[in-house]
């Protein structure tokens, strides 16, 4: 693909207001379906205008599907969805909790009308994200497709959907089912991850146009890829090829921020830059490499890359890469970079024994006891 189709338009998402007023308008135009798929919901004021907004279309005859993380949204009741279902919305709860499946998320953020409209980023539902990410609000970016993409978007919800509800072992049945772990379309390479696919396409792609990239601009939430990719970094960085990285200076997880500090020492020696966000939480999960833009839910650590069910788009398109880094750029200007000698003066034993532990944890253990939730639902 060398660049987008005319029948398939993007325009950038910068704060979670611009996100939340272009997702109610097009869920308000929606005459046939909604779809709405999401890691959390919460109960307040954005949720419930969401909600009204839902119920509205469903009372026009829309078809409404909502599809919400178990434990994402766990404090959020099936009370709170009551006038919805009785409308005949559709509610599904993605793996419902239990200690054999709890390490098995949905983390996908996605809304569909009418096969024409779609929205991928990693903004939730939730008051957190409201704001310009500079005054108050979480910084995150988000993605307006409007085109034949929305339709191929849609599908990847029904594929969960269908069965994310099934209460017998539904994560035997999600991985019985038939996905594809990359679409190719004319506008994109939608690539999803999952413990129930035979291969994780969001990785093997990442690192194959790693390697051909001559530029490499990364904004990522949590960060801690595997071994191979981070020295991968290193090589491009040793190379000569521009390696920037945008990290949370203020994070939600502090366990994932810890586990990202014990990684940062090794890529700043090969020449990599790294800045961290300083006016509010980082939460954007984009890449520039070259004239590609990847963009959606997918984190770039273990969870995401191994775990998780997270959906990505891939665009090739020097148009929409210009203005991807142009975003890039406007929030390096909030950001502190990170001086190398500095950063290994400031690390403390104290320190440096809580990034190992924080580490270690998310590393191996997390991904131990979700590969042991899986066998036994295996």
């Amino acid at each position: 693909m060398n660049g987008i189709e005319p029948a398939t338009v993007c325009e950038w998402m910068k704060t979670g207001d611009q996100v939340y007023g272009a997702m109610l308008a097009a869920i308000q135009a929606a005459r046939r379906s909604v779809r709405l798929e999401t890691y959390t919901f919460a109960a307040s004021a954005v949720g419930e205008r969401f909600r009204a907004s839902l119920l509205e279309a469903r009372g026009r005859g829309v078809r409404v599907q909502v599809m919400i993380d178990a434990l994402g949204s766990w404090n959020l009741g099936d009370a709170f969805w009551q006038a919805l279902i009785h409308a005949g919305g559709e509610l599904r709860w993605f793996n419902p909790l239990s200690s054999v499946r709890l390490g098995i998320r949905n983390h996908r953020k996605l809304l569909v009308c009418d096969d024409e409209v779609a929205f991928v980023g990693g903004f939730n539902i939730a008051p957190e994200y409201e704001g310009d990410g500079i005054q108050r609000g979480w910084k995150d970016v988000g993605l307006k497709v409007v085109g034949a993409l929305a339709a191929e978007l849609g599908l990847t919800f029904d594929r969960l959907f269908l069965r994310a509800g099934v209460r017998q072992r539904p994560i035997v049945r999600l991985r019985r089912a038939v996905f594809q772990s990359s679409l190719q379309t004319p506008d994109a390479v939608i690539l999803q991850s999952g413990p129930g696919l035979t291969r994780n396409s969001i990785r093997q792609v990442l690192v194959r146009d790693l390697r051909r990239a001559r530029s490499v601009q990364i904004m990522a939430a949590y960060f801690l890829p595997s071994w191979r990719f981070r020295r991968l970094l290193q090589r491009l960085a040793r190379q000569g090829v521009r390696v920037q990285l945008l990290l949370p200076g203020k994070s939600d997880v502090r366990l994932s921020q810890l586990a990202s500090h014990r990684v940062y020492e090794a890529l700043l020696r090969a020449g990599v830059e790294v800045y961290e966000y300083q006016p509010q939480i980082l939460h954007a999960k984009l890449l520039i490499l070259d004239d590609l833009v990847f963009v959606g839910s997918a984190n770039l650590d273990v969870r995401s890359l191994r775990i998780n069910y997270e959906l990505l788009l891939r665009l090739k398109d020097e148009k929409l890469a210009g203005q991807a880094r142009s975003l890039f750029m406007e929030a390096l200007q909030n950001s502190r970079k990170i001086d190398p000698p500095s950063w290994r003066t400031s690390r403390s034993l104290w320190t440096r024994f809580q990034e190992r532990w924080a580490y270690f944890l998310l590393v191996r253990v997390d991904p131990y006891f979700a590969r042991r939730h899986w066998r036994r639902l295996w």
